[in-house]
């Protein structure tokens, strides 16, 4: 082989090395998009968590039904209180602000928000037996998790995926993703184990994740336990806006 074949390919794999090694330390940026709370006076729970203060939107109502969610990955999950307000009358509401969301402190990474979401799970089955479990994109990953773990009563997947390590191959499709990538939220590998009522919710636009990625997911839960339903016409950011979403929450399973 040419001495300056030799050295251009050595130059090239560098390069190809450096971009490796660029995507490993920027991933959670890629992943994680930590957003303000939109009220700083509403009531709130703080969880001491390994170090970090997690904070959760809470609106109290009595009775054993409670709803606890997890929103997307740049969500402010106390802007979506309202809707949720008016899909769930009669529970008690728990909204998790990820570890770098909404006043919370610390980082987020997978292995963080599953354990902070089995913590408040925790917390809120002393006073609530009755659990909906509610998962919106980044955060169906989190739901699902929990769910198979913990004694939920009902769990609703908004716009989900099969796993995120899927999604990021797609994205990068020239680089080694499954040995790059630390938070997989492999989501299929938790839903066999679900045996709880699961709904799972699409948007028929949705341009974030692809209908593939769902309809595996679907394919991994037991027969029986899992409905998957499309909101027509709604893209991935705007579902929450069309009636058809909001009363798919209000429907018992």
């Amino acid at each position: 082989m040419p001495r300056k074949l030799i050295i251009l390919s050595i130059v090239l794999l560098a390069a190809y090395v450096g971009l490796c090694a660029a995507l490993y330390l920027a991933q959670r940026s890629l992943i994680y998009f930590p957003q303000r709370s939109s009220k700083t006076n509403h009531p709130t729970l703080t969880l001491a968590a390994d170090g970090a203060q997690v904070r959760v939107t809470v609106q109290q109502r009595d009775g054993v039904n409670a709803v606890i969610y997890f929103g997307g990955n740049a969500e402010d999950v106390t802007a979506s209180l309202p809707g949720l307000s008016a899909a769930f009358p009669d529970h008690t509401l728990y909204l998790m602000n990820y570890r770098g969301y909404g006043g919370s402190t610390g980082s987020p990474s997978e292995a963080a928000l599953v354990a902070d979401a089995q913590l408040l799970f925790d917390e809120a089955f002393r006073s609530h037996k009755n659990i909906t479990v509610v998962g919106r994109s980044l955060g169906s990953g989190v739901a699902v998790q929990l769910a198979s773990q913990r004694p939920v009563s009902r769990l609703i997947l908004v716009t989900p995926y099969n796993s995120i390590q899927e999604l990021a191959q797609q994205q990068f499709p020239y680089f080694p993703v499954r040995w790059i990538l630390r938070d997989k939220f492999e989501s299929w590998k938790y839903a066999e184990r679900i045996a709880t009522p699961t709904l799972l919710v699409m948007a028929e636009h949705d341009e974030v994740i692809p209908a593939a990625s769902t309809h595996a997911l679907y394919g991994h839960f037991a027969k029986g336990i899992a409905t998957l339903t499309i909101v027509p016409r709604a893209k991935h950011n705007d579902i929450s806006n069309y009636p058809a979403y909001n009363q798919l929450l209000r429907t018992p399973p």
